[in-house]
Parts: C-alpha cells; sequence; structure tokens
C-alpha cells in the first residue's frame, strides 16, 4: 500500500525506510524531524510508494545502508536525488573532530563497523528487498525502523552542534551521493568489449589454454628462466624457491619483486620479468576474469564508498580500480554512444594549494600543466623533477630526488609546505589530523602510544627509541598525506554528485538508441559508467556527447567553488570523445 499524498503545508523533508518483521516501514518526517506519517508496506510496494513519494517530495532519504536498499530500487527503475546513508556518515561523525559531543554516537556501538571497508553483495539473487535486517553479516549495521530513526536524530543533534556544522553538512552529503553513485555505477555496468579483451590476452599469452594450464607463452618464458638459472625445475610462483634459485645463480636479492630485480645484469631477468607480467595479467584480468565478471557486455563490479581510511573508494573483487592500461581498448561505447572520459590534473598537488591559499603555487597551476608551472617559476629543471618534489611533499619523501627538491618547494611554497608539514607533525606527536570538510585520522592504537612512551624511559631497552622515531616518523607521513588525499576525496565526490544530477536532467534517446545492458533507469540517456579517484567516464548517446561534457567540466567547476569559495584555485580536466578507452 503507497501512502497517500500530503498535504503540501507538510511536505516531507525526510522520509525514513527501516525494517519491521517481514515488513518495510515509511516514516515521513518534517524539516525538524517531527513525523508527519508512516506507512508499513509489503516489500513489493516499496518501489511504487518511494517512487511516488520522490517524484512529488524529492525527499532526503534516510536509510541504515544505501548498500542493501538501494540496489533493488534501481533495479525496479526507480532513482533516487539524495539519500543520508547513517552507516557511512557514523563513521565519519563518530571520529570527527569537529563533533564537539561524539558522547551519544560512540555509545551507540551496534552502529560501529570496521575501517576495513564493508563488502556489499555484488549479487545477491535474494527477492527485492529480502535482506537481512540483523547485524550478521560483517561491516552490517541495524535497518529497524525505530533504531535507524533514532541513529538519525543522533547523528543530526551531532552535526547541528559541531564546531562547523556546514563544513560536515557538505562531507555527509557528498559521502551520501556517493552512496547512490556506486550503486547506479553498478547497476549500469562499464561498457565493455568482450573480443577485444580477448584479442589483449591472445596477443600478450598466447591462444587461451584449457582450465588449469598455463598459456604458451607463459610457458616459453618459464622454459628461459629455469634454463638460464640451470634449474629445470623450479616453481616461478613461489617466491621463497624462487629466490634460492636465484641465489645459488649468483643473483644477490632480497626479494623476488621486479624493483630490485631490474637492478640486476644476468640472463633469467628479462625472462622472469617477462613472466611475472604475463601472470599479473592472466591472475588479475585473465579468461577467468572475463568468465566471471563480463555479462552481457557489461563488466559489473562493486564500488565501495569510503572503503579506504582517507575517504577514498576501494572496490570488493574484479579490481575496478585497477584497471591495467593495456586492457583501456576494452571499455568500448555501444553502438551510437560515446565514452565522453575526463581526469582531473594534479588533483591533490591543486587541493593542497587550495586548502594553504599558497598564492605561488595557485599561480604555478592557473589555466596550465601545474608540474609545468614549477619549472617555468625556475624551481627545478624538468617536469619529472617538479613531479617527484610535490609528490615528495605529499607522501613525506625526504631521500633521493624528491629530498633534493622539497627543500625548494619550502622556499618558493611556504604555506603549502607548512600545511603538510604541520599534518606530519601532528601525527607524529600522536594527534589527529581533519580533512577540509571534517573527516578526522584515526587516533593511534593505544599500543603505539604506550611504545612513544616507553621509548624515553630510563630503563627503554637498546634501539626503543630509534624503533619510537621510526614509528613516529611513519605516522606522520600517513597523516601529511591523508588531509590531502582526504580532501581531493571530497572534491571528487562533490563533482560526480554535480555531475550525476547534471546528467539525470538529459532526455531520454529513442528506445531504438537504447543501451539495453545498462538496465531499466541507464539503457535511454547518459550515465556514468566508470570512476577512478580522479577520473570519471560517462556513457553517453552520440547526439549527447558534446552536452555530456560540458556537463562534466561544469561540474569540476561547481566542485572547487562550494569546497573553496572565493579561491582563484581551478581544476583542469582532460577531457576526451571517443567510441573506445584509450591506453593512459
Amino acid at each position: 500500500m503507497t501512502p497517500p499524498p500530503s498535504p503540501a503545508s507538510s511536505s516531507p523533508a525526510w522520509c525514513v525506510l527501516g525494517r519491521r518483521g517481514d515488513g518495510t516501514v515509511l516514516l515521513a518526517l518534517d524539516a525538524r524531524g517531527e513525523e508527519l506519517f508512516r506507512r508499513e508496506i509489503t516489500a513489493e510496494d516499496v518501489p511504487s510508494a518511494v517512487a511516488r513519494l520522490e517524484a512529488e517530495h524529492a525527499p532526503r532519504w534516510v536509510w541504515s545502508d544505501a548498500a542493501a536498499w538501494y540496489p533493488r530500487l534501481v533495479g525496479a527503475g526507480v532513482t533516487l536525488e539524495r539519500c543520508h546513508d547513517l552507516r557511512l556518515v557514523h563513521r565519519i561523525l563518530r571520529h570527527s573532530e569537529l563533533v564537539q559531543d561524539p558522547g551519544p554516537l560512540r555509545s551507540a556501538q551496534e552502529w560501529d563497523t570496521p575501517l576495513d571497508p564493508y563488502e556489499p553483495v555484488r549479487d545477491t539473487g535474494a527477492t527485492l528487498f529480502e535482506i537481512d535486517a540483523g547485524t550478521s553479516r560483517s561491516g552490517a549495521v541495524p535497518s529497524d525502523a525505530e533504531e535507524t530513526r533514532a541513529e538519525f536524530a543522533r547523528q543530526r543533534a551531532a552535526i547541528d552542534g559541531a564546531r562547523d556544522p556546514s563544513r560536515l553538512r557538505l562531507l555527509v552529503a557528498a559521502e551520501s551521493a556517493g552512496a547512490l553513485i556506486a550503486a547506479e555505477l553498478q547497476a549500469a555496468g562499464i561498457p565493455w568489449d568482450v573480443a577485444e579483451h580477448g584479442r589483449i590476452l591472445e596477443s600478450a599469452l598466447g591462444p587461451r589454454p584449457s582450465p588449469g594450464t598455463p598459456p604458451a607463452r607463459m610457458v616459453e618464458a618459464a622454459a628461459e628462466v629455469r634454463t638460464a638459472l640451470g634449474d629445470p625445475l623450479v616453481p616461478l610462483d613461489s617466491p621463497p624457491k624462487l629466490l634460492r634459485a636465484l641465489h645459488r645463480a649468483g643473483i644477490d636479492v632480497s626479494s623476488t619483486s621486479q624493483w630490485e630485480l631490474m637492478e640486476h645484469e644476468h640472463p633469467a631477468i628479462e625472462p622472469l620479468l617477462r613472466y611475472k607480467k604475463m601472470s599479473r595479467l592472466l591472475t588479475a584480468n585473465g579468461w577467468a576474469w572475463l568468465d566471471d565478471w563480463v555479462r552481457d557486455g557489461r563488466y559489473r563490479p562493486v564500488y565501495v564508498p569510503g572503503g579506504v581510511v582517507t575517504g577514498r573508494w576501494a572496490s570488493s573483487g574484479g579490481g575496478a580500480l585497477q584497471i591495467p592500461r593495456r586492457l583501456r581498448p576494452a571499455l568500448r561505447a555501444d553502438p551510437g554512444w560515446r565514452l565522453v572520459s575526463a581526469d582531473v590534473s594534479q588533483l591533490e598537488p591543486r587541493v593542497l594549494a587550495a586548502m594553504s591559499g599558497d598564492g605561488e603555487m595557485i599561480a604555478a597551476g592557473a589555466g596550465k600543466d601545474l608540474y609545468s608551472g614549477i619549472v617555468q617559476a625556475g624551481i627545478v629543471a624538468t617536469r619529472q623533477e617538479a613531479k617527484v618534489g610535490v609528490l615528495g611533499a605529499l607522501y613525506g619523501g625526504t631521500t633521493g630526488d624528491s629530498g633534493r627538491v622539497v627543500p625548494r618547494l619550502r622556499q618558493t611554497f611556504p604555506d603549502a609546505m607548512a600545511l603538510v608539514d604541520g599534518a606530519a607533525a601532528t601525527g607524529e606527536r600522536g594527534g589527529t589530523v581533519t580533512t577540509w570538510l571534517g573527516r578526522s585520522s584515526p587516533a593511534p592504537e593505544e599500543e603505539w602510544s604506550q611504545a612513544q612512551r616507553s621509548a624515553n624511559q630510563v630503563d627503554a631497552p637498546p634501539g626503543a627509541q630509534e624503533r619510537a622515531r621510526r614509528s613516529a616518523r611513519d605516522r606522520g607521513r600517513f597523516t601529511r598525506n591523508f588531509v590531502v588525499q582526504g580532501t581531493a576525496a571530497e572534491w571528487a565526490l562533490s563533482w560526480m554528485a554535480a555531475l550525476r544530477l547534471r546528467l539525470a536532467g538529459f532526455a531520454d534517446v529513442t528506445p531504438g538508441a537504447a543501451a539495453a545492458p545498462s538496465g531499466p533507469v541507464f539503457s535511454q540517456r547518459a550515465h556514468l559508467a566508470f570512476f577512478l579517484h580522479d577520473e570519471v567516464i560517462v556513457h553517453a548517446p552520440a547526439e549527447q556527447a558534446e552536452a555530456a561534457a560540458a556537463a562534466v567540466q561544469e561540474s569540476a567547476d561547481a566542485a572547487g567553488r562550494l569546497l573553496f569559495p572565493g579561491s582563484p584555485i581551478d581544476f583542469p580536466l582532460d577531457l576526451t570523445i571517443s567510441e573506445r578507452s584509450a591506453e593512459k
């Protein structure tokens, strides 16, 4: 049963979805959180009830976990403009230094989830809305209607009483929009050319072998390695045994990593590196991956918003965030459609410049490549030096080329360097740091703090001080990068959220031009198809490709203004429209 229309004077600002027994409870709340009406509806009626309220009032939907609720709505053809994801928001607010009274949230331990990402179910095959209402799954949270409403009240109180509630509201809205986007990306899928993928594999590995048999070119490379090592039986996929064989052949390495192997000259090195490269391709994206992850011309990974402690996304299986460059040509638009691809130039350095208000650093990247701008400013001689130096500043590099360039950056960009140096110093002292919108780094483990205290005691064991200093520096590098990477993730979420809403306003194409595998919602209009930290791909009908590209750029500009109002910082994009993704 769907709820009746509500009077205009009492239009719901929030709609809460929760469980009660075998049914679903829908609570409509006004802007103050006061209940307007509630309805108990069956699982079958949820999509129509939600669709009707969405069309009439466009409220912000509140639920325990978008990953548990939204995919089945999208599968029924229903999309929402906004939501409030209690699971994701709880984690932010529980740790945020902006929240002045986190006690009620921290007491609600049933809503705590591990910092390791909760991995949504890829494809349950369950009946619509047939989800577990308990908390037995790892990372799951309560979905009971009253528990959901109570947690919502706690979160609203925490935000309202925060030191800077406007910043937290932006973060909460962006994080929750990301939860919607993740479900929609999986529903739409990445258009994938199976034949091209197979051609790439055959070119690199040889013909597809029978199950359990290595490809021909891997067999050939392995034979070359064994001959060069003088060991016909050494298993190349066993690092300990391979390492011993390398030592017997006079190759003095401490590991089998490709970076260490590349420093040595021996007849076994080149075929071994070739073998390892082929092995990575076969294991991560070989024929088994293709069979498992691609259906009907679509690769549908499971994205995990907030899966990294900084707020960056992770993925659950399939390696959506690690598609190798050589496989990019397999991303191919459907006939009559185009891929609109965009990636941001030097996102994290630009975010650092905006956060710190460093005018010199902002000017170095104004309307151009930031690394080239650093060269033009006379700080270093080459773009590569500039890149190494800036990355060293972000990640705490103190040796090699990075160690030589960073001191020059401190002289030229004092405000930017003071921000990351300060974040590092805070981390080394055991403190926490916070992103631009309010996500705070986790506090150090008690074991870490105890080791720091004990190292300075008179009776500290030999080497304790050095171990403590090394551990403190490691934590400093973490907090140094946390503030910048976390804020860059906030910018990217804001970019995608704005783009999602712009694309939703595009007209549907005629059924004959539809991209059917993209599902009932996205088969007839431009939509987000891929995301990777600082890159998005939109799958758009050919006649809408230019408009989609404009929407991508406008959304990037809007994200910059939203996070850094009044700042002259820009976020230039590398924008392309093509039928097939290019190797990057």
